[in-house]
C-alpha cells in the first residue's frame, strides 16, 4: 500500500456492470463512496478524470493555497483528523488527509483514474445508466452520482488580445510552478479568494506586481495559529475533546447565517471588523478608497486574510481599480487605456460555477441535462433532477454555503442519497425520479427565500448568480442545520418510484 502522501492509480475492465457509478474523487465523491460502503452497498466504482484523487485540493497548488474554514470542521465527521497542524490548514495537509481517508477506507481500489466521463445515457428498458469514459470503457450502472464539484472549471475572462501575450500566462488553478517569478513584472487579473492568498505569497519574489481589481472584496482578519502540543494530544487521545472543538466551531459559524439570510443588522459587527482591518493596515487614504467595497458585507464571498492589505501596500505593488480593456504582447491595458508592462500574467478569476457538470447526460425521453438546465440549474434539495431517474448530484444547485463548512452539506447529501437507495432496496424497486411539480415548488420556495438575502439585495453581482437570469443557483438560503433537517427525513411521495415490468409507477409513503 502506498503512503498517504503518494499519488494513487487504478485499473479498470471495459463493459463493467456495477450498482453505482460515482463521477469524481474529491471530497464529495469520496464522502458518498465511504457512506455507501458503510451502508453495505459494495458494488460501486469511482471514475476520476485525473491521475490522482483530491478534486479542488489536488488541482489548486498555487502559493499560499489553504482553507478559510477551520480545519477541525473541514473534515468528515465520521473520519476526523486529530493532528491538524494549524487552525486553518494549507492545501498539502488537506490533500494528505483525503489520501489518508481513501487509503484507510480502501476506497483507492474502487477508483479508476484517468477516466474522464464523456457521456451517460438512461436506458429505461433496463433501468440502468450507460456511462462512457474517455478510455473507451462502458459502465452499466443502476445509479449515477455526479460528484464533479462546483469549483472545478477555471473561468477565463473574455478579453481582446488574450492570446497575444508574449510571456507565461496561467490561471491560479493551474499554477505554473516551472515559471520563475523572481525579478519578474507580474500582472494579476482578479482580487478574489485565490488572489488574496497567492499575491502575499509571491510579493517578495517579484520585481513589480499589479493587481487589476474590478471590485474589492470585504475581508476580515484570519485568526490562524498553529495547534499546540496540548491540543494535539487531547484531540488524539480524548475524542470528546475533539468533538467539543468541532461542535464549538460549528456553532460559531452557524450563528453567522442570519446576517446573510434574514437579519442584515447581524452583519454590523462583521462590517465594523472589516473596516477596522482596512484602517489598521492601509494608512494611505487613496489606497483605502480603492480597497473599500461599495456593497453590503456578504453580498460577495466574505474573505479572511491578515496579509492581503500589507501586500498591496508594498512600494512595488499597485492596485488598478476597474476592469481590463485588453491584453497586449507586453502587458495589460486597463479600461482607462493605461498599459501596464508585464512579463507574467496570472488569472485569479475564479471558476465557472454555472456550467459545472460538463458531461453529456441524457435522461428520460432523450432530454439532456443541458436542455433541462437551459434556463438555469435546478434540482430538488440540490440532489435529484426531474427527468433523470436514479441520478444524484453532490454539491448540486443551491447547496453551497457562505458561512460554514461545505463538508457538513456533503455529508447531509450523502446520507440522503444512501437513504433513498435503502428505500429502493427495501421496496425491490428499480428506479426513482423526483416529481416535476415537487422540484418546481421547491425552487419557487428557494427563489422566494433568496430574494431577501444579502446575496440578491446587497448591491453586487457575484459568481453565485446565473448571468442569464440573475438567480442565485449556488448557495443554500439558510443554516446548514436547516439543510440537514430537510434531508434527514425521506419523503417518498416526492418521487415517482417504478418497478420494471410491473406497471407500477407511483410515489410512496414516507416511513
Amino acid at each position: 500500500m502506498r503512503s498517504p502522501s503518494e499519488p494513487v492509480t487504478g485499473q479498470s475492465d471495459p463493459h463493467t456492470v456495477v450498482d453505482v457509478v460515482i463521477v469524481g474523487a474529491g471530497f464529495s465523491g469520496l464522502g458518498v463512496a465511504a457512506m455507501l460502503d458503510r451502508a453495505g452497498f459494495a458494488s460501486f466504482v469511482i471514475l476520476e478524470a485525473a491521475d490522482d484523487l483530491g478534486g479542488a485540493w489536488r488541482d489548486n497548488t498555487y502559493p499560499g493555497c489553504g482553507c478559510d474554514i477551520p480545519s477541525p470542521l473541514y473534515s468528515y465527521s465520521f473520519d476526523q483528523k486529530a493532528d491538524w497542524s494549524r487552525l486553518f490548514a494549507r492545501q498539502p495537509e488537506i490533500l494528505g488527509y483525503l489520501r489518508d481517508v481513501a487509503h484507510r477506507r480502501r476506497l483507492v481500489g474502487r477508483a479508476r483514474f484517468g477516466r474522464r466521463v464523456d457521456s451517460a445515457r438512461w436506458i429505461g428498458a433496463e433501468a440502468r445508466w450507460e456511462v462512457m469514459t474517455s478510455a473507451g470503457e462502458t459502465y452499466r450502472a443502476r445509479f449515477l452520482v455526479s460528484a464533479v464539484g462546483p469549483l472545478h472549471h477555471p473561468a477565463y475572462p473574455d478579453l481582446p488580445g488574450i492570446d497575444s501575450f508574449d510571456g507565461p500566462a496561467f490561471h491560479s488553478a493551474a499554477w505554473r510552478h516551472d515559471v520563475d517569478l523572481r525579478g519578474k513584472r507580474v500582472a494579476v487579473i482578479g482580487a478574489g479568494a485565490s488572489a488574496i492568498q497567492f499575491v502575499p505569497a509571491i510579493v517578495d519574489e517579484v520585481a513589480a506586481l499589479t493587481v487589476f481589481q474590478r471590485t474589492p472584496p470585504w475581508i476580515v482578519p484570519k485568526a490562524d495559529r498553529p495547534f499546540d502540543r496540548r491540543h494535539r494530544l487531547l484531540a488524539r487521545w480524548f475524542p470528546p475533546y475533539r468533538w467539543w472543538v468541532r461542535e464549538r466551531l460549528f456553532r460559531i459559524h452557524e450563528e453567522r447565517a442570519a446576517g446573510f439570510v434574514s437579519d442584515r443588522r447581524a452583519m454590523a459587527k462583521t462590517e465594523a471588523l472589516a473596516r477596522r482591518l482596512i484602517e489598521r493596515q492601509v494608512p494611505d487614504p487613496d489606497m483605502r478608497t480603492a480597497v473599500t467595497p461599495d456593497y453590503a458585507v456578504g453580498c460577495k464571498r466574505l474573505l479572511v486574510s491578515n496579509d492581503w492589505y500589507p501586500a498591496l501596500a508594498r512600494p512595488h505593488v499597485q492596485v488598478r481599480r476597474g476592469g481590463v480593456g485588453e491584453v497586449r504582447p507586453g502587458g495589460v491595458v486597463g479600461d482607462d487605456g493605461v498599459e501596464v508592462a508585464a512579463d507574467v500574467l496570472v488569472y485569479g478569476t475564479g471558476f465557472d460555477s454555472q456550467n459545472t457538470v460538463r458531461i453529456d447526460i441524457t435522461g428520460r425521453g432523450g432530454v439532456t441535462l443541458a436542455e433541462a438546465w437551459e434556463d438555469g440549474n435546478q434540482a430538488y434539495l440540490g440532489t435529484t433532477v426531474a427527468g433523470f431517474p436514479n441520478m444524484f448530484l453532490m454539491v448540486g444547485p443551491n447547496t453551497g454555503l457562505g458561512h460554514n463548512s461545505q463538508i457538513f452539506m456533503i455529508e447531509s447529501q450523502a446520507r440522503y442519497v444512501v437513504s433513498l437507495l435503502r428505500r429502493l432496496r427495501r421496496r425491490r424497486a428499480d428506479s426513482l425520479e423526483v416529481r416535476p411539480d415537487v422540484q418546481g415548488a421547491f425552487n419557487e420556495w428557494m427563489d422566494g427565500r433568496m430574494a431577501g438575502t444579502v446575496w440578491q439585495s446587497g448591491g453586487c453581482r457575484s459568481w453565485y448568480q446565473d448571468p442569464r437570469s440573475g438567480r442565485n443557483t449556488v448557495l443554500w438560503p439558510g443554516t446548514a442545520l436547516a439543510f440537514r433537517r430537510r434531508t434527514r427525513r425521506i419523503r417518498m411521495t416526492d418521487y415517482r418510484v417504478e418497478r420494471r415490468g410491473s406497471g407500477d409507477a407511483r410515489g410512496g409513503r414516507s416511513r
